[in-house]
């Protein structure tokens, strides 16, 4: 049983979530993401400004004037979100934590799915894989997916993206469309998720706090490892000290960046002040742009 507090987030984001995938967000999804090909639906009587290329001889030859074939998309998929739920993700300066700006994420994208219905799925990770909800379709299954993604409580801490990757690779056999959300804060992950992008449509969610890369100087602070526990006294008054810190957090997201490109896989930048959902949108208007345009 959910604790209450837990319920009425889930309930607050499902309406908000169902709410922009009505008015704008579902559209954008359809179109960010075409379907696995096109199906014969009927033949009927050319009008102007049919494509020409679509005519059937055939029936034309039989009846004496111009007939087309017309096909729909075959718009089902299968869309998969892996989520990174390890401690890390905990963090968080702004109005969110980064887990939450991803979960929320997570939560919208399943209701897009679920608005045009496609299949969607849930593996949630840590340093080994926690939960694995199959691919299926349905609001009963959707919001299964969204207290799995907003409430679920780890039993780790550590982060291993190989090793959900290659879940993926075992249980999704057919091409899908896949979300990585979390902070890439691991590592020895970069041949799975080549191998992924090989197979899948990849898209990586990158989700950052800006204190990730800038410290400001507040003297002497003991920073934890959330991942390991491990704690260190940190002199962060000291200007060298903050620009080897800011130089690390860029080498890292560049490390990630030159990846997802290299992989051939679309990459979104998400941070904790709350403006993840416009990130989103973003993201799907300049997909269905280079989709449109080749």
């Amino acid at each position: 049983m959910l604790p209450a507090d837990v319920l009425r987030q889930v309930r607050r984001l499902h309406l908000r979530a169902r709410r922009l995938v009505q008015t704008l967000l579902g559209g954008e999804y359809h179109s960010a993401f075409k379907g696995a090909g096109l199906s014969f639906e009927e033949v009927r009587e050319y009008q102007p400004g049919d494509d020409i290329r679509t005519i059937d001889w055939n029936v034309t030859a039989r009846v004496g004037h111009p007939f087309v074939k017309r096909f729909v998309e075959e718009r089902e998929l299968t869309l998969l979100l892996v989520v990174d739920v390890s401690a890390s993700t905990r963090f968080g300066t702004g109005l969110l934590t980064k887990r939450t700006a991803a979960a929320e994420i997570a939560a919208l994208l399943a209701l897009c799915a679920a608005s045009n219905n496609d299949r969607v799925g849930l593996v949630a990770f840590t340093d080994t894989v926690e939960r694995f909800v199959p691919p299926n379709k349905g609001p009963r299954h959707v919001l299964r997916l969204l207290r799995d993604i907003l409430a679920f409580e780890p039993k780790g801490a550590g982060t291993d993206l190989a090793a959900a990757l290659d879940t993926v690779a075992k249980v999704q056999r057919r091409r899908a469309v896949v979300f990585v959300l979390g902070d890439f804060h691991g590592s020895g992950y970069e041949r799975a998720f080549r191998r992924a992008a090989r197979k899948h449509d990849l898209i990586a969610v990158r989700t950052a706090d800006p204190r990730e890369a800038d410290w400001p100087a507040a003297g002497l602070v003991r920073l934890r490892d959330a991942e390991t526990g491990a704690e260190r006294l940190v002199d962060t008054g000291d200007a060298a000290v903050r620009g080897r810190f800011a130089a690390r957090a860029a080498e890292r997201a560049a490390g990630v960046t030159k990846l997802a490109r290299g992989a051939g896989a679309d990459l979104i930048d998400v941070g904790t002040d709350g403006d993840h959902f416009d990130a989103l949108l973003g993201f799907f208007r300049k997909r269905d742009r280079r989709r449109r345009h080749g």
